[in-house]
């Protein structure tokens, strides 16, 4: 179970196998003896690429999850005589590394001293395995089933101005009421202009408009403290400026601030390693109670 989940995973025998440590033969040999077993075919095979076949699709889905839990458990165990050393990449959201992550690692780095850590902060979407990643913090669901996640907490969105621009240009009672404000939003991402909102007929969205815009959010943050306008961005960036008054939350009685989860994403496998493991549970201490709202 454990040769095809990571053959599937990883695309192939012959990385399958450098991960198990065997050889592509022997790899090929379990997967066969694996829908023998089964009775059906898991794996279309060509000469240029594996695909998983229906059946295959079924099974991976939760072999993956029973396989995991296994070397969840085992990890646990290991874990008791390992300690976390060697080198640790992780990719971060550049305003979760800023904000909350990178304040954080002093402590992490305390208790792991034999670990040595690269943390690379970027909005992109990176294939772990080839940029040789250990993990990333991401956010909204998995869209990769060859990867795993461990959900650290919800995130949700806030719509919020400085007290003078409400004061200059005055406070929207109604979604409607944001076309007539100017409203920031990140560059890269033009989809966020659209502000969800639940009405009597469910949900609706505002496309608003300003005549500004930034390449990440804690740029708009800065600019809306400064009262240039406003803003719909993540509790966790904008929570301790709210708690400072330099910001006031506005129609969160009917802004649909659905939750978000913020996830620890890795490669099947590393969740097998101490330093891996290490990362995973301070990130869930650290975080899991989404500790900016309580602030």
């Amino acid at each position: 179970m454990s040769a095809f989940v990571r053959t599937a995973a990883l695309g192939g025998f012959s990385i399958a196998a450098r991960d198990l440590s065997l050889t592509p033969s022997a790899v090929s040999k379990l997967v066969t003896r694996l829908e023998a077993r089964l009775g059906v075919r898991l794996l279309k095979r060509t000469t240029r690429k594996l695909s998983l076949t229906p059946e295959g699709t079924v099974y991976f889905e939760r072999a993956k999850r029973i396989v995991a839990a296994i070397e969840d458990t085992e990890n646990e165990i290991a874990g008791l005589r390992k300690r976390p050393k060697g080198p640790l990449r992780v990719s971060v959201l550049v305003s979760f590394g800023r904000s909350q992550l990178l304040p954080a690692l002093p402590r992490f780095l305390e208790r792991n001293p034999e670990i040595q850590l690269d943390v690379e902060l970027t909005d992109r979407r990176i294939d772990l395995v080839e940029a040789g990643v250990d993990l990333a913090i991401r956010l909204g669901e998995l869209e990769d089933s060859s990867l795993v996640a461990r959900k650290i907490c919800d995130v949700e969105r806030l719509i919020c101005a400085s007290p003078a621009y409400l004061a200059r240009r005055g406070t929207p009672r109604l979604p409607e009421d944001l076309l007539q404000h100017n409203c920031l939003w990140i560059s890269s991402f033009p989809a966020l202009k659209r502000w969800p909102f639940t009405t009597d007929r469910g949900t609706k969205t505002v496309a608003v408009s300003g005549n500004l815009a930034a390449g990440d959010a804690e740029a708009l943050l800065e600019l809306a403290c400064q009262g240039l306008g406003i803003i719909r961005v993540a509790d966790y960036l904008v929570g301790p400026e709210i708690a400072k008054g330099r910001l006031v939350p506005i129609l969160a009685d009917v802004h649909d601030g659905k939750p978000i989860p913020l996830q620890a994403v890795h490669a099947y496998g590393r969740q097998r390693s101490p330093k891996v493991a290490a990362m995973v549970e301070f990130l869930l201490e650290s975080f899991g109670g989404a500790p900016w709202r309580r602030r």
